[in-house]
């Protein structure tokens, strides 16, 4: 992930959202699903990628709301 992108994740059983390159997470607690919503509205802000990672780690879902590195052909 480039750095300025946010990332969604649990972290011993507490959801977190983080900017990438930050060493602390931006924000913390509620459900896995409050916090996808507040690492959705940070990424729409920034036009940057949101990725959310399932609980194991692995990347679940990945969105981009601004310059897509990788658009869809067609």
């Amino acid at each position: 992930m480039a750095a300025g992108d946010v990332s969604t994740y649990s972290e011993d059983g507490v959801c977190k959202s983080k900017v990438e390159g930050s060493s602390r997470a931006a924000h913390v607690g509620g459900t896995k699903a409050e916090q996808e919503a507040v690492g959705r509205d940070m990424a729409k802000a920034r036009r940057v990628e949101h990725t959310v990672r399932k609980l194991d780690g692995t990347i679940g879902r990945k969105n981009s709301y601004g310059n897509d590195p990788n658009p869809p052909k067609g």
